[in-house]
């Protein structure tokens, strides 16, 4: 598939759920030969930092020092239909750039003990700490960089795990299937947010 497209994602598109209910409408992969499309690896993106948006269950990430960093998910295997669901899924605070991400690597035993405890594909190993990361050659990719304003972002650093374990279900459970097929909660798609 020459004509494929490279995401990172860094918030709630790392879920493998969110993301298929985005790009196919279902929080799994309609098919198996859906399930072959894409490739996810863990990834870190250089030079920018990653923040809670106030009052809002993802992230967002801006430019930063070169000393920052952003872990999230590489996918490869993405077309231009599936990137034009994710723009709208974004929407207009975010911007679709180009940037420069190095893929995490894993030894074999990282990855055998990842698979045993029940990890999703693609993130890698989280308990890792940043400076195990082993990073591989820079691949280029596309991400989704805030462009409202900085006053609408907290401080710290936006939770992963806390979304997993107390917010994904909203977004890939029940309640999503009752919102406009994976573009729930969104101000700019469907007029107003489900939550507050």
């Amino acid at each position: 598939m020459s004509d494929t497209r490279t995401a990172f994602f860094y918030g709630t598109l790392m879920a493998p759920p969110v993301l298929h209910r985005v790009i196919w409408g279902t929080p799994t992969p309609p098919t198996p030969a859906h399930a072959s499309l894409l490739h996810i690896q863990p990834a870190i993106l250089h030079a920018h930092q990653r923040r809670q948006v106030r009052h809002a269950d993802y992230p967002a990430v801006l430019p930063s020092s070169p000393s920052s960093s952003v872990r999230g998910t590489l996918v490869t295997g993405l077309t231009d239909g599936d990137l034009w669901r994710l723009d709208i899924f974004e929407g207009d605070a975010y911007k679709r750039r180009k940037v420069r991400v190095r893929p995490l690597l894993q030894n074999p035993s990282q990855k055998h003990s990842q698979e045993e405890e029940g990890g999703e594909g693609g993130m890698g190993d989280l308990s890792l700490k940043e400076e195990d990361n082993i990073e591989g050659e820079e691949v280029d990719a596309e991400t989704y960089i805030w462009v409202s304003p900085a006053s609408e972002l907290e401080d710290e650093e936006w939770d992963f795990a806390e979304f997993v374990r107390s917010k994904m279900k909203r977004w890939v459970g029940y309640e999503a299937a009752e919102a406009d097929e994976g573009f729930q909660g969104r101000q700019s798609v469907i007029g107003e947010a489900l939550w507050g």
